[in-house]
């Protein structure tokens, strides 16, 4: 996150600037870090052209490089070889241009939008852009400019195509996720999905509070003291929500394997003693002040997660007429 923003203006983190690239092969631990772009489709190295290049000039084009073909499908019924022979002449000469024109750009990277009315590129086109020191990739859907190096590479078995020195006013960066299988590469990108979205957090709203269930029993604590000095509905609106915010710590417990009436209980007396920050501590099952353990979580999630209840709560009622 840090690589995509400036961390002393910025008020957001645009999650759309790290791509996740998931690749099978190796293990969780083989993730590496890419500071620029990773591209999974592979380059096109059939005619033995081009797998690394430095001071990459690109080109994105939206046309392709292969003979062209009538909106209607038609039949050409040849019976003379000459013809035939033309007609070769004819596909050589309109690829060979194509791919001059294309050089005479100063490209030496060719990115070729994927087509669904006919194949991007052909064999002979590959084999005019691999004398031609053109590295070929297709089937891509992103617009670059310049890169001090693209190069296809080996990741732990899966081969990558990575984009690096891009000079952009954006910034990008990309993590290739690896594992054994498809399942733990979903649950994988789901998990880094969900750390970087808790930065996100922590870069609109710059606050921690303890976790464990701490500030969550703290609140329900407030709220019962302070529902003791009303009377009425009012008294009865302000209980129940201090109760529903203990399901916070007691669906932890129950996760944790633990004893949720056991734990909340001692959790609650705790806070009743003037131990603000005492948690649940999952790896030992025991109640403890949660910030020695360094369990820290952002203010952002918590008071989002308090608002949306507050506010469904409200457009409930307001619907039934309550």
């Amino acid at each position: 996150v840090l690589r995509v923003i400036d961390p002393q203006v910025a008020t957001n983190v645009d999650l759309k600037d790290i791509r996740l690239v998931k690749k099978v092969g190796g293990t969780i631990d083989d993730t590496e870090l890419i500071d620029g772009l990773v591209l999974a489709q592979n380059v096109i190295k059939s005619a033995g052209g081009p797998t690394r290049i430095e001071k990459a000039k690109i080109a994105f084009i939206q046309f392709q490089l292969s003979p062209p073909k009538p909106d209607m499908e038609n039949q050409i019924v040849v019976n003379d070889y000459r013809q035939m022979d033309r007609i070769l002449k004819e596909e050589r000469q309109y690829l060979l241009n194509m791919c001059k024109q294309i050089k005479k750009t100063g490209c030496n990277v060719l990115l070729i939008q994927k087509s669904i009315l006919r194949d991007a590129v052909n064999e002979l086109s590959l084999h005019f852009l691999s004398k031609l020191k053109i590295m070929a990739i297709k089937d891509i859907e992103h617009k670059l400019g310049y890169a001090d190096l693209i190069e296809e590479s080996d990741s732990a078995g899966a081969s990558v195509v990575k984009v690096t020195g891009m000079k952009s006013t954006g910034k990008t960066v990309s993590v290739i996720v690896h594992g054994a299988n498809h399942l733990v590469l979903e649950e994988a990108e789901r998990s880094l999905h969900d750390a970087l979205c808790v930065i996100r957090c922590l870069v609109k709203r710059r606050a921690l509070i303890a976790g464990g269930g701490a500030p969550e029993i703290e609140v329900s604590k407030r709220l019962l003291d302070y529902a003791k000095t009303l009377k009425g509905m009012e008294q009865y609106c302000f209980q129940s929500f201090a109760e529903a915010l203990e399901i916070i710590p007691t669906t932890l417990a129950e996760n944790a394997g633990l004893n949720p009436i056991v734990i909340v209980t001692e959790l609650r007396n705790r806070h009743s003693k003037g131990e603000k920050t005492a948690g649940i501590n999952v790896r030992k099952g025991t109640i403890s002040n949660i910030l020695e353990e360094n369990v820290v979580q952002p203010l952002l999630v918590s008071t989002s997660a308090i608002e949306l209840a507050a506010e469904t709560v409200k457009m409930v009622m307001k619907i039934d007429d309550i």
